[in-house]
């Protein structure tokens, strides 16, 4: 960590893009937060929410991001990793994850193009990378320099040229149609129109704030406790008089409702605390559970941040079982799973099919959970070091004592017969499935289209999330995931003050011209399968393709 101490005076160095360009081409990990430049090579292995999500703020302004996710106290420790600070609007770059690429910096070098070519408009100068269409092949020519402190700030913001390597999918005609479909919906992504989306962001913070819908109401959490207790109680009561499917209904509704509150701990949204929130959530997850919250809050962290991305968002990495968008059809590579996505044989098959099997997987979507669970935990994925070195042991102790108790204590010494404890077994696993339907609903029918690292925040959480509109009554079923629309623009709002957040929403939607969408629970269910079912017959009309050419040797 000594290596990182920065004197206070180099903490005032004001640089230009073009000297964080070149910090960046060196593999340094730069991010901005309130127009201070961190660098944050000697942290992310301390991150306890993994190194993926700094990955992807690299070259970027994060500070809607880290504002979002980080309480008061780690924003403030924060400040020790600073280095300098940059001035006026923030023009993002690509991170390296994705697929940025930078321009090394030449002491005393400058671009003679730039500065002798007056017919280039401010306009043409200052253009962002674009995240999606490749330029033609650029000849960069020769280059006179000059002093870097004489170059000016229209210069200083040039873009990194872009790579001459095809990037990891194809840009053909549907991807371009979603790009300006959403181009069309939401705000333009200059910078006037997105400083003004992420002013009002900012403003809308503190009304919340303001108004107390950050406090958690331990009230609402004494009548949680009372519902799993509940579950729970009769979970055992029907065990011990040998109505084994009754009692793996309730054991099935009180997994359900548990998440919900091992949700709220992974955001920090219960004590505020990190340490003693993320035991609770461990405690719920991991004990009672048998699911590993640090697998969990690592996959989820990312998820929140480059939400709907099929490149890098492991929530809607599916594969082989569901497509959310054609480019899968390409085999992607996934920077969370550093793997191909290779849409293979398997994938051909389920994927024409998808839309009829997507509630019947999800059936067993918590089986799937054990296994990645227990790779967290073996391979050791999570915080080897800092504030969470120690979560990977209390996990392992924790999914010990859920076998013991679950898989001996109760499937195998409570229950006398094969066929009773396989049935017992998939009822219990089953009853959990509205979860796994809950929490594809928010996001699986919104747009999956990549828009550029210009995009602000807060739009792109409400361009690729929807709310699920109902009654008061139905909250406790739903746990705060029908506001998933709200929760990524705030994820550390309690849940029980979410729906009192809502109007707050609306306005702020109405006034930046950003579209809130919200759907019942049917009509939101019927949005899913659709493009599930899109999907597919883009799958069937490629395979057709495929088949033609495959006929004919002309054809190419």
């Amino acid at each position: 960590m000594s290596k990182m101490s920065t004197p206070a005076k180099a903490r005032d160095n004001v640089f230009s893009r073009r000297e964080i360009e070149g910090m960046l081409a060196e593999n340094k990990l730069i991010v901005i937060v309130d127009g201070n430049v961190l660098r944050l090579d000697a942290w992310i292995k301390y991150h306890p929410g993994g190194d993926m999500a700094i990955k992807h703020m690299i070259g970027k302004d994060a500070t809607d991001e880290v504002n979002a996710l980080h309480s008061q106290e780690a924003r403030d420790r924060m400040i020790k990793f600073k280095i300098g600070r940059v001035e006026g609007y923030w023009t993002n770059f690509l991170p390296p994850i994705q697929g940025g690429k930078f321009r090394p910096l030449i002491e005393n070098e400058i671009d003679e193009e730039d500065l002798e070519s007056p017919e280039l408009s401010s306009e043409e100068i200052s253009a962002p990378p674009s995240p999606i269409f490749e330029a033609e092949d650029e000849k960069l020519g020769l280059r006179r320099r000059l002093s870097v402190s004489t170059i000016s700030s229209a210069v200083s913001a040039v873009p990194p040229p872009t790579e001459d390597k095809p990037r990891a999918y194809v840009i053909d005609a549907r991807t371009r149609e979603e790009i300006e479909m959403d181009s069309a919906d939401y705000p333009a992504l200059d910078a006037e129109h997105q400083a003004y989306v992420v002013k009002r962001y900012r403003e809308l913070h503190v009304r919340i704030r303001e108004a107390g819908l950050f406090n958690c109401n331990y009230r609402a959490y004494a009548i949680e406790i009372s519902r799993y207790a509940l579950f729970f109680g009769l979970f055992v009561f029907f065990l011990k008089h040998s109505w084994y499917c009754l009692s793996a209904f309730f054991l099935g509704c009180f997994w359900h409702q548990l998440v919900f509150s091992a949700h709220d701990a992974g955001h920090m949204g219960i004590t505020h605390n990190y340490q003693i929130d993320t035991t609770i959530g461990m405690i719920i997850a991991d004990y009672l559970g048998g699911l590993s919250l640090g697998w969990w809050k690592r996959s989820h962290n990312v998820h929140h941040i480059v939400t709907n991305a099929p490149e890098h968002d492991p929530d809607i990495e599916l594969m082989p079982f569901f497509a959310l968008s054609h480019r899968f059809f390409s085999s992607l590579y996934s920077t969370y799973y550093d793997r191909v996505m290779t849409y293979d044989a398997v994938a051909q098959v389920t994927v024409k099919y998808q839309h009829y099997l997507y509630y019947p997987i999800l059936l067993f979507g918590r089986f799937n959970l054990y296994f990645l669970s227990w790779e967290h935990i073996i391979v050791g994925r999570g915080p080897k070091h800092g504030a969470g070195w120690w979560h990977r042991w209390f996990e392992f102790a924790g999914h010990i004592f859920f076998w013991i108790w679950f898989g001996y204590g109760v499937v195998w010494c409570s229950i006398p017969t094969w066929f009773n404890r396989v049935v017992f077994v998939l009822i219990s696993h089953m009853v959990t499935s509205p979860l796994h339907v809950q929490i594809t609903l928010s996001h699986y029918a919104m747009s999956t289209a990549d828009l550029g690292p210009l995009e602000s925040f807060p739009q792109k959480m409400l361009r690729t999330t929807m709310d699920v509109d109902c009654p008061p009554w139905l909250d406790f079923f739903h746990g705060g995931l029908q506001f998933q629309a709200i929760h990524h623009l705030y994820p550390r709002i309690p849940r029980h003050n979410l729906r009192k957040t809502q109007q707050f929403v609306r306005e702020f939607c109405e006034d930046v011209k950003i579209p809130y969408a919200v759907f019942t629970f049917y009509d939101g269910n019927k949005e899913v399968i659709s493009r599930l079912a899109h999907v597919s017959r883009q799958a069937r009309l490629l395979e057709e393709c495929r088949k033609a050419c495959a006929a004919d040797p002309h054809m190419h």
